[in-house]
């Protein structure tokens, strides 16, 4: 009678539950998305927002002001009006004027439009190339021979050089110079590239992926580009401040654009006489290129820090 009561009073303590299906399929860890850990990882410093915000406002000023302004470089009609020449920086010319009477605002924004779209346009260029060839390079050993006999001569002579020479042979021109910067340029993202490629493939997974049959331009798309996203947006924010760099130094020696086309290389070199006369003519537009080439490689740099998977442990 004892034994019935205790196995009695035993199951009451057990309840039965049903099993929902639904609830054991769950996961228990976070959702993981690519994009957004990296929006996560590059919003999350303060200076890069701060960057990032500067480049927005050059950008709006560079493309917008100058479409309301109409400056014009060759302009001299006030060249004659002495109220209006050499004003410093005011309420109604914020940047002041030059020796003609045109206002250095509107010339600084037209000229930072050109030096940005060259930059921009070079550096898509370049990488695009360099990325395609390289990834080519990096997979086949037969082209490995021939590409590297080709670097090996291009990258001892000097880019820069390179630049001049082509600039002087095809003449002055927004479209020379963009051929001039980005026919040899590429050579460099493509070896990079390569090395990148080459470290990839050889990895186990890529290695069983080949011994399974899949096709090499499958892996290289599939595998190995898209783990090289970080390398990729590194090289674009080094690309894109020295393209501008090169364009504001030739159009410092008067090479590269037309006369009549304003860029922040020819604004600093038309205005280096008056460094210390009238020193808002020569340090604004440098200080405008430092701001555009800083805040670039700044903001580049940490959204290739925060496009490595590395970064989002």
């Amino acid at each position: 009678m004892a034994d019935t009561t205790n196995k009695l009073n035993h199951d009451d303590d057990f309840t039965l539950v049903e099993v929902d299906n639904r609830i054991t399929e769950k996961i228990d860890t976070p959702k993981y998305s690519y994009w957004g850990s990296v929006a996560k990882q590059f919003f999350s410093n303060k200076v890069t927002i701060a960057m990032l915000i500067l480049v927005i406002i050059i950008l709006l000023m560079s493309f917008i002001q100058p479409l309301f302004s109409g400056y014009n470089l060759m302009d001299v009609s006030k060249v004659n009006d002495f109220a209006a020449r050499y004003n410093w920086p005011n309420a109604t010319y914020w940047f002041g004027t030059d020796a003609d009477g045109k206002s250095l605002f509107d010339a600084i924004w037209a000229g930072a439009r050109t030096s940005i779209s060259i930059g921009v346009i070079a550096t898509l260029i370049t990488t695009f190339i360099g990325v395609v060839v390289g990834a080519v390079w990096g997979s086949s050993k037969k082209i490995d021979r021939f590409m590297l006999e080709l670097y090996n001569i291009i990258s001892n002579v000097p880019l820069l050089l390179i630049i001049i020479v082509l600039s002087y042979t095809f003449g002055n021109g927004f479209w020379n110079l963009i051929f001039a910067m980005t026919v040899t340029s590429w050579l460099s993202t493509a070896y990079f590239i390569r090395v990148q490629v080459m470290i990839m493939r050889d990895r186990e997974y890529n290695v069983a992926s080949r011994t399974l049959g899949t096709p090499m331009n499958r892996l290289i798309i599939r595998n190995i580009l898209p783990y090289l996203t970080s390398v990729i947006v590194t090289q674009i924010s080094q690309l894109l401040p020295s393209f501008i760099g090169y364009e504001v130094f030739l159009s410092f020696l008067g090479v590269g654009l037309s006369p009549d086309v304003p860029s922040l290389g020819r604004l600093i070199s038309q205005y280096s006489p008056y460094m210390t006369s009238y020193s808002y003519l020569f340090w604004l537009p440098v200080l405008v290129l430092a701001m555009i080439t800083v805040s670039l490689y700044i903001v580049g740099q940490n959204l290739a820090d925060a496009s490595d998977p590395r970064t989002h442990m």
